[in-house]
């Protein structure tokens, strides 16, 4: 289904609006072929017609709450029936909410971790022959796994623990996954950056100013270049933050 023989194809989640439709739209301009999932159909609907019509891509948009795992499997089966490839998994969807240690609801946080984690977990595992295929089909090819982590799952912010537990897993992830894959190819990077001006992190505002937060086309820059490097090397994770004398901050 690709352009011609030799398109790159990337599948992206949590790719309707946000970093994630950022992300997609600098693929799409680099020439590459996507499939695109998230759960409102009028946004992923909306996305995919401006890729093919800007760019030409061939989109592919599945519908999938990353929440259900036979929607999750959905999506690795739609993206290996239309392309037979994968040059670059992008995990982007991702779920946030906030609160105290002590008060914070047991459920929510096994919300979280079903998204934000078990998701990633299921998705890389089910696409992982097509990553070491697409990685072996020529001598300098790989492919990459992207992985929109958080600054909070590098160090400790207070209210978000769960949240940032999730994302300690999901860079923990990417760093296990190139220690058994890298050498053929399959290479993974956690971007984690501090608090990001998005709809996500709007209730934060009171606290936090959209204006010093980091901009979401920053963060897409990142993950876009990070498909153009070679074999040579692995970069486990990036650590993005915002200007300021606390560095190590969300």
């Amino acid at each position: 289904m690709s352009r011609e023989a030799g398109t790159r194809v990337a599948l992206v989640t949590g790719a309707s609006r946000g970093i994630g439709a950022l992300i997609a739209e600098r693929l799409a301009a680099d020439g590459w072929d996507l499939t695109l999932c998230a759960r409102s159909p009028d946004l992923l609907d909306a996305q995919a017609t401006q890729l093919g019509e800007n760019h030409g891509a061939n989109v592919v948009r599945v519908l999938a709450d990353m929440a259900n795992e036979d929607e999750v499997v959905r999506v690795a089966e739609a993206h290996a029936a239309a392309y037979g490839r994968l040059d670059a998994l992008v995990l982007n969807a991702g779920m946030g909410s906030i609160g105290p240690i002590s008060e914070f609801p047991v459920r929510r946080f096994d919300k979280l971790f079903a998204v934000n984690v078990r998701a990633a977990y299921v998705l890389v595992q089910r696409v992982l022959p097509l990553l070491r295929a697409t990685a072996g089909s020529a001598p300098d090819a790989t492919a990459k796994v992207i992985a929109v982590s958080s600054m909070t799952g590098m160090v400790g912010e207070p209210l978000n623990a769960a949240y940032g537990a999730t994302k300690a897993a999901l860079t923990s992830l990417c760093e296990t996954l190139n220690s058994e894959e890298s050498q053929a190819g399959v290479i993974a990077t956690a971007v984690c950056p501090g608090y990001v001006a998005t709809d996500m992190t709007a209730p934060l505002a009171d606290k936090v100013s959209p204006e010093v937060m980091i901009d979401p086309a920053d963060v897409a820059e990142v993950v876009v270049a990070l498909t153009r490097l070679s074999g040579s090397v692995v970069i486990p994770s990036i650590a993005m933050t915002r200007p300021g004398p606390h560095i190590w901050r969300a």
